[in-house]
């Protein structure tokens, strides 16, 4: 990746943060919302017409599990929620979205998903795996995306701009709570608070760096054979400090992520979203 892609991706980022918190009331032609079911949270980007991010919500939510909708119902009156919540403020109708799933679980859940999005009032336009979904943003031409949520580590290999393998492996930020819910002697709802809070992060490392480590080792079995110059992480679980430090070491592999890993596939999958609903 280059630096100024890199740049470029944190820019977007930041504007996304901050319309989250104040939305552009802004008039669009048409508006593109990527909607990310994570595991433990739930996602909503939109962008302009131009593409530009104008509002966004997100939030923290049990209907997701290693990659897989076990809240039906759930899922969808939470999505109808947060679309409804962003229509109010823009005072418009969020007609088209495009959503995501972890890589080579399209025929297990991707009929699922499709539901959850039509059931909450939206046309879906595209359906496509989370981390190549992050490379809308990120626009890597060789390495391999690697998005880390709450059950699972999806990976993306790009070369010459091209996907040449995606995979997917159940490891990720539920396994870093039960960690530390075994060391804390915490529920497990009580350890993901504490995980998220940046404070706790430099205390937590050495208890969660044999997760981080398996995560390497995914990462290494999944790439070998193939010419990684860089590794680029997205999803919640990215945004841990310094676990792009132990990937990089224990990989060899340079070793980056973005500002908030957590908002770069959303607003990929976002990125993606057309005005042609998906058959």
């Amino acid at each position: 990746m280059k630096k100024h892609s890199m740049r470029t991706c944190n820019q977007f980022v930041a504007a996304f943060e901050e319309v989250i918190k104040k939305p552009k009331k802004k008039r669009s032609k048409t508006y593109y919302t990527g909607i990310d079911l994570g595991t433990a949270c739930v996602v909503l980007a939109v962008l302009d017409e131009n593409h530009v991010p104008v509002a966004g919500a997100y939030r923290y939510a049990d209907v997701v599990r290693d990659g897989m909708v076990i809240d039906y119902i759930g899922a969808v009156e939470l999505v109808r929620e947060l679309k409804e919540e962003i229509e109010q403020t823009l005072k418009t109708e969020l007609v088209y979205a495009a959503a995501s799933l972890p890589p080579g679980t399209d025929e297990l859940d991707g009929g699922v998903i499709k539901n959850v999005v039509q059931s909450a009032g939206f046309e879906l336009t595209n359906l496509l795996d989370e981390p190549t979904a992050a490379n809308q943003l990120l626009e890597i031409t060789d390495g391999a995306v690697v998005d880390t949520g709450g059950g699972t580590t999806g990976i993306s290999i790009v070369e010459n701009g091209q996907v040449v393998k995606v995979a997917d492996e159940a490891t990720g930020g539920t396994h870093l709570s039960l960690v530390i819910a075994g060391a804390y002697k915490l529920t497990f709802e009580a350890a993901e608070k504490y995980k998220r809070n940046g404070k706790n992060h430099d205390e937590l490392l050495t208890s969660l760096k044999p997760v981080i480590e398996k995560i390497s080792s995914i990462i290494i079995q999944q790439t070998q054979g193939y010419k990684v110059e860089g590794i680029y992480l997205v999803g919640g679980t990215a945004c841990l400090k310094n676990i792009e430090t132990i990937i990089e070491k224990t990989t060899g592999i340079p070793t980056y992520k973005p500002m908030n890993p957590m908002f770069v596939t959303p607003l990929g999958i976002a990125m993606s979203c057309t005005n042609q609903v998906l058959t």
